[in-house]
């Protein structure tokens, strides 16, 4: 009876970490025969776990959706990355999920061993994040697009270009990536025959979800790279703000301890100085954050960051 409870739970952990598996792919991995496959996918069946077949020889199994979620198989590292993640979730960009994501901490820390516990604790204390000023985006809108790169599906959707010139726009979406400021969808362009990168805050109306697509491999391998490079060159569309740089009279050592490595860069300029430059663009939370180091601020650049420096400055010096 162990032996099989474990089989189960090796079975539903494949069966989450990959979209469709064969049966003689499962039956290799798990070292035992076809038939044993069918009789365990009929046991999480009765479980509640809405496994799907498809008959033939090319046919296969997936974890389909369900009128319930089930629960999910988590492994160690998994199960910390999901609860750091849902922490740092209020101060991203996403429409409604910041009491969303205090539920499903809550509900996660209540089952998270005490050695997971404390490795949590110990990730989020030692990191510090500033919030941006990008315009937020719609977590359904976003839960259907990364659905779409992660099944290989095309989407259809209308898209509004920086000069408010609207398009209707066939795609096979591969990747959604957040630059520190914006949503991008990266996607090959049916209708352009080429690659295009898309604000997914500038999608209007309903995403229609079609057939599966074919499997593209993005420019260089990396969506991440591919989109900040596609940013960089203005891409004939829109430049980014320019990013935001302040100097601060504190080491650099103290201070990029306290400074998350995914939003800005810390570097030493003399022994008791640091340049601090944000990786994507400026923003007043920017400004809110660094001021909140306790540390003298020397204003560097862009002037539009200086500038409304001095507009924060002003507004609080009659209060002083």
């Amino acid at each position: 009876m162990v032996q099989t409870s474990a089989r189960l739970l090796a079975l539903l952990s494949l069966l989450q970490l990959r979209r469709e598996w064969t049966g003689k792919e499962l039956a290799e991995r798990l070292q035992v025969g076809p038939r044993t496959i069918r009789r365990d996918v009929d046991k999480l069946r009765s479980l509640g776990y809405p496994v799907q077949a498809a008959p033939g020889v090319a046919g296969g199994y997936r974890l389909g959706t369900g009128a319930q979620l089930p629960p999910l198989l988590l492994d160690d590292a998994e199960a910390v990355a999901v609860a750091v993640g849902l922490r740092t979730a209020a101060a991203a960009s996403i429409a409604g999920i910041e009491d969303t994501s205090v539920r499903a901490l809550a509900k996660l820390e209540q089952v998270l061993p005490s050695r997971l516990r404390h490795r949590v604790n110990a990730l989020g204390n030692a990191t510090s994040a500033f919030g941006v000023d990008g315009p937020p985006i719609d977590l359904e809108l976003l839960a259907t697009l990364a659905a779409a790169c992660r099944d290989g599906n095309r989407v259809r959707f209308s898209y509004t270009n920086k000069d408010e010139t609207a398009s209707q726009r066939r795609t096979e979406p591969s990747a959604v990536v957040h630059s520190g400021y914006h949503w991008y969808l990266l996607a090959f362009d049916l209708d352009r025959d080429d690659w295009r990168t898309f604000r997914i805050d500038r999608i209007r109306g309903r995403v229609r979800t079609g057939e599966r697509g074919r499997r593209r491999t993005v420019p260089g391998g990396d969506p991440a790279a591919y989109v900040q490079s596609q940013i960089r060159a203005g891409n004939g569309r829109e430049p980014e703000a320019a990013p935001g740089r302040v100097r601060l009279a504190a080491p650099a050592g103290p201070i990029r301890n306290r400074i998350s490595t995914r939003y800005a860069t810390v570097e030493p300029d003399g022994e008791d100085h640091c340049i601090v430059t944000t990786r994507g663009p400026w923003s007043r939370s920017f400004l809110v954050w660094t001021a909140l180091l306790d540390q003298p601020i020397e204003v560097l650049e862009p002037p539009e960051l200086v500038e409304a420096a001095r507009v924060i400055v002003a507004r609080l010096t009659p209060a002083a």
